[in-house]
């Protein structure tokens, strides 16, 4: 059985004047979006600012989320890091926190072989019970997690379940499928490829989108999963315009900014990001008045 089925919101963290977590926020965030339609919670992710966050704070923010969802949708922890300890701690963590599952982020700036990324894997999914989500994007991590090894991973570790897919490449995520002849879930980690992956058997996504437009995102896959794929598609092509806005700078810059501009105060970055630059401030705002959102 899937983790979930559907959109799930790489939520934002929500950050004081101070740059400390903005827990009152996040609380009207984490119900704005079960409101909204959301099919889960991805709390602490690359959206979340997970690299910046202290292993205190990571923790603190997970138990946060688990304790304000309370069972009503799934809730994936973030738990990836370029340590293997590191990653088995924080997976160990938020499985006693209450966590639904786990994403763990293949090893950045290490650039680990296939046969470490495989070991690496492993030994976090066998220190822990619940189900483990890869999550694979070279664009951030200088490494790929082939097929071949996603494959050789899931034969080894049971609970290792599902991938979020963010390569971009559509052969390799087909590829996947096949290799993989459905032991593991596929999760679009890109927004504008929600459609095409669902149709090579995808689940559904993992999404910045759905931080300003959950209803959206979550109706692009239930349109699709109900038979209604022109419709589908058609809800994906309209989204397309605002996705690109969404990511002409590192994500999360402009969904920050987004919420921000939707009236959200979900606070500023922490270093090394920084505001988002005024010209591709102006795209996303009209971007998001062409999307009505604003």
């Amino acid at each position: 059985m899937s983790i979930f089925k559907g959109a799930g919101v790489a939520i934002i963290t929500p950050m004081k004047e101070n740059g400390d977590v903005n827990y009152e926020k996040f609380g009207e965030i984490v119900e704005a979006q079960i409101a909204g339609g959301t099919d889960a919670i991805i709390v602490c992710g690359t959206t979340g600012e997970a690299s910046t966050l202290t292993h205190e704070e990571h923790l603190a923010c997970i138990k946060y989320v688990v304790e304000k969802v309370n069972k009503r949708i799934p809730v994936v922890a973030g738990t990836g890091s370029n340590c293997t300890a590191t990653a088995i701690y924080l997976s160990q963590e938020a499985e006693k926190i209450g966590a639904d599952a786990v994403l763990v982020v293949s090893p950045y700036y290490n650039k680990a072989t296939q046969n470490g990324l495989k070991q690496h894997f492993v030994a976090i999914a066998n220190s822990i019970q619940i189900p483990v989500i890869l999550y694979n994007i070279q664009g951030r991590t200088g490494v790929n997690i082939q097929p071949a090894t996603i494959a050789a991973i899931a034969e080894e570790a049971s609970n290792v379940v599902a991938v979020k897919e963010a390569s971009g490449n559509i052969s390799q995520v087909a590829e996947i499928a096949r290799l993989t002849k459905g032991k593991i879930d596929i999760y679009s980690g890109n927004d504008d490829q929600i459609v095409p992956i669902l149709s090579l058997g995808g689940k559904g996504v993992i999404s910045v989108l759905s931080n300003v437009a959950p209803k959206q995102t979550h109706d692009i896959c239930e349109e699709y999963f109900k038979g209604n794929v022109e419709k589908s598609k058609d809800l994906q092509i309209e989204a397309l315009g605002l996705i690109h806005a969404l990511f002409c700078e590192v994500n999360p810059i402009p969904v920050k900014a987004a919420m921000n501009l939707m009236g959200m105060n979900v606070g500023s970055l922490r270093a090394p990001l920084t505001e988002m630059e005024d010209a591709n401030k102006e795209k996303l705002a009209k971007a998001m008045k062409e999307y009505g959102l604003i």
